[in-house]
Order: C-alpha cells, then structure tokens, then sequence
C-alpha cells in the first residue's frame, strides 16, 4: 500500500484528499505546514507528496519544501496541487523539482490517474537502473543511481522529467523512439499527452547538455519517427 504524505494549510482539504486517497487503496499522513511535513518525512517512510504551493511560510512554503525535499538523498516523487495556475508557476515547479503539477479545482480520478503515473514511472525508472553508472564518452556522464548527470565533470541540473527521458533514451541507445511512445513509457500517462511536451524536453536537454544545440552530439533527431540516442 503506497503511503502519501498530503501537505495542504487547510485542513478540510488535506482531510477530503487523505478520504479520497484512502478509498483508492492508499494510505495517508496529514501535514498542514512546510516545517511539520519535513517532520514527517523525517520519522516516515512515504512514497509520494502532495504538496500545496501556498503554505503560509516564506521559508517553507510549497518550493522551500520541495527544495528540501530534493536534496535529500533519496528519491521522493513530488505532485504539486494548488490553485496557482499561471504558466510561470507551473514552470518554477517543475524546475524545482516536481514530478507534475495540478491545479485546483481538479477532476478527482485524474488527481488518482497522475498518481498513479507518477509511482509507476518512478518505479520503471528504478528497475532501470541496472547500471549505476553510464559513461556515455569523456564528457558525459549519467549516475542513475542518484540521479545526476555531469558534462566536462560539472553536474548539470535537471528537471525529474528530464532527467527519466534523458535515462531512457541513453538506456536504450540506438534505437527510435516516437514522440507518443516516449509519452507513454516515461511521462506514463493514461491519456493522450501533447507530443510538443516531448520536443520541448528534447530541446532543455539539448541545451543542457549538448555543445552545440543546434548540432546535436547525443540526442539525435530520426526524421519521420521522432528521436534517438547516439549509439556509436
């Protein structure tokens, strides 16, 4: 039984979702603040957070939380719920590090839907990790295991959905993949995902992690499929 930390400063609201997620087979702990979840997540072993943005903390609130959250050694999938909604809020949030990000109000089975996706791309993500260490060449190079990528032995930040595309396609060197297959096998979603997600993915990674962006060296482009990892 998955165990999900709910992070929210109302407490109807954590209460209806910890109800929600109970029915759906879950099991549940309650935090109304940034400081009591950190508290929690230091006596509990949990499997995911929901985690309000808005806590009333200027040091702990929903990004001081999820920033506290990543540098923990562990890896703890991280859906952030609030009724923030503006494109910049979405962005910070997943640039800090949230696995997704939903806003309230929100349709209760795709709340249960996202979570489900979220713990089984983490999981597939972790029986990838059959290999700790990826050394692509003397530039790159990818720590599965903690999830870090270093270039020229700088590590290089990544988003969580940037880092688990940037696995797959070096995991899986060589070989093609479509834009709605990479949807399917690293966002998991049930439903049908906007493929520009996957070519705005590609192109951070690029930045990030290619010499020349515009020449890719590692993430190749298949014309008529989708995209590739380099696979000398």
């Amino acid at each position: 039984m998955p165990h999900i930390l709910i992070v929210d400063d109302e407490p109807n609201v954590a209460s209806a979702l910890a109800l929600l997620l109970q029915r759906a087979g879950y099991q549940t702990t309650l935090a109304h603040d940034g400081r009591a979840a950190l508290a929690a997540l230091a006596v509990a072993t949990c499997d995911l957070v929901l985690l309000d943005l808005n806590l009333g903390d200027p040091v702990f609130d929903g990004i001081g939380v999820c920033r506290a959250i990543r540098a923990r050694p562990d890896y703890l999938p991280v859906i952030m719920v609030t009724v923030r909604d503006s494109s910049i809020d979405k962005v910070i949030g997943l640039e800090i590090g949230a696995d997704d990000y939903l806003t309230k109000p929100f349709d209760e089975r795709e709340l249960l839907a996202r979570i489900r996706s979220t713990l089984r791309t983490v999981a597939a993500a972790s029986q990838n990790r059959q290999t700790t260490l990826l050394r692509i060449d003397d530039r790159l190079r990818i720590d599965a295991q903690r999830r870090r990528v270093y270039y020229d032995g700088v590590e290089v930040p990544l988003a969580p959905r940037e880092f688990d595309l940037l696995l797959y396609l070096a995991t899986n060197a060589g070989r093609p993949f479509g834009r709605a297959m990479l949807l399917d096998q690293v966002w998991g979603w049930d439903y049908a995902g906007d493929t520009r997600t996957v070519d705005k993915h590609i192109a951070e990674l690029r930045r990030k992690i290619e010499g020349d962006p515009g020449n890719p060296h590692y993430i190749l482009t298949v014309r008529g499929v989708g995209y590739a990892f380099c696979d000398w």
